[in-house]
């Protein structure tokens, strides 16, 4: 793999989202403006990759990229919202520590050892009933509470209040299940690193 991957669509949609992050964040208090910036971002996760199967762009820079623009994105929004919403993040870029150090590039498909309700999770790229309420809590929920905290789902939007509570227990249950996975993340990560360096003293 040379330095022309770094040149491959997808990538180049990836650095595109990086900079809509960077552009967001400097209107975060303009929620007209930050709102479809933000959104977009989110939107273009799919079209990379889209664009990497379709071109036969798949590489390991790419798949990495894309989740560190991911953590990028979400990181920003959290920390923004609550003061303790860096801890969020901080979760959030362990678990890629884990997962893109143990996994690598295919960290998607290779859970097949883990539990039935992580695998549940994880089955078909997310493409199962508990994966897509996972991805919504996990990209759905700062979005959510954004509109909340800024009050344009009511005066933009016009969502009555009961239906803001009830998208926000549905994004937040998503978003538990999502810190459930991480957890079991980071603990088979944790028993990992241990296990070899037992070995490593026995031998």
């Amino acid at each position: 793999m040379g330095l022309h991957v770094c040149l491959y669509v997808p990538n180049i949609i990836d650095y595109i989202r990086a900079l809509l992050v960077l552009f967001a964040w400097s209107v975060y208090s303009h929620p007209a403006l930050f709102l479809p910036v933000y959104v977009l971002s989110v939107l273009l996760d799919g079209l990379d990759g889209w664009a990497a199967r379709r071109l036969k762009q798949t590489s390991r820079f790419g798949a990495w990229l894309d989740v560190v623009v991911d953590n990028f994105g979400r990181g920003m929004i959290w920390s923004m919202l609550y003061k303790w919403g860096w801890m969020v993040a901080s979760v959030e870029w362990c678990v890629f520590v884990c997962n893109h150090s143990t996994r690598g590039a295919q960290w998607k498909s290779s859970f097949t050892e883990s539990p039935v309700w992580v695998q549940a999770v994880m089955a078909n790229g997310f493409r199962t009933p508990l994966g897509v309420l996972t991805i919504a809590g996990l990209h759905g929920l700062p979005l959510w509470l954004y509109g909340i905290q800024h009050g344009f789902l009511s005066l933009l939007f016009h969502v009555p209040h009961w239906l803001q509570i009830f998208c926000l227990l549905l994004l937040a249950a998503g978003r538990l299940l999502c810190l459930a996975v991480e957890m079991w993340c980071i603990l088979a990560h944790i028993k990992y690193l241990t296990r070899d360096e037992d070995e490593e003293k026995r031998d």
